[in-house]
């Protein structure tokens, strides 16, 4: 990604990162019940979640987390991965499965548009052998501009382009060819009374 183009834009960016929960992972542990959090890398950044505890069928964190990055770490921004840990419950525990997510295209799309929302989403969790056991659910903003991001907090205020296009739709509602519906439904009450 060549970030040379736009550095006016970015000075400094922040990703908000929501890890919801995880469902149908790998229980480590033969006996009792597991307790979970999850490692999250961003760059050179790691922040960890707190312990939820639960089955494994599915676990629930509901943490936020942002990341703050000048514009001379952007390079170093091309993915987030997320390191599911079981604590140790007697001899098992230790490392579940994780989960990259790569951020280039949201970067360059959150870049063009001033703000981008990635829903919260499963992501498929990884084990050591590259196979496939459970999903972790996801939430992304990105803001690459930090003031941007102060401005709105962690609510997003809607944008101008975003009520034009409501209006739009209002507007396009109203153009609506209502002589048609209007014919359709005198025609309908003409054969009703015709059966009366």
């Amino acid at each position: 990604m060549n970030f040379d183009l736009c550095p006016v834009l970015m000075k400094e960016g922040i990703l908000e990162v929501l890890l919801v929960s995880a469902k149908g992972i790998r229980n480590t542990n033969v006996i009792g019940r597991s307790a979970y959090y999850v490692v999250i890398e961003c760059g050179g950044q790691v922040e960890r979640t707190k312990t939820s505890t639960g089955n494994h069928k599915e676990i629930c964190w509901n943490e936020k987390f942002a990341f703050e990055f000048p514009s001379s770490e952007w390079e170093n921004l091309t993915h987030l991965k997320f390191k599911i840990i079981a604590e140790e419950c007697l001899f098992e525990g230790g490392f579940v499965g994780e989960t990259i997510i790569y951020l280039q295209g949201i970067i360059m799309e959150g870049n063009d548009h001033r703000f981008l929302e990635v829903r919260p989403t499963p992501y498929n969790v990884v084990l050591e052998d590259d196979t496939y056991k459970g999903e972790i659910k996801i939430g992304l903003k990105f803001f690459p501009n930090k003031a941007t991001y102060m401005d709105r907090g962690t609510h997003v205020k809607e944008e101008p382009e975003s009520r034009q296009s409501i209006c739009r739709t209002i507007m396009n509602l109203v153009r609506i060819p209502w002589g048609r519906f209007l014919f359709f439904y005198n025609r309908n009450c003409e054969d009703k009374q015709k059966q009366v």
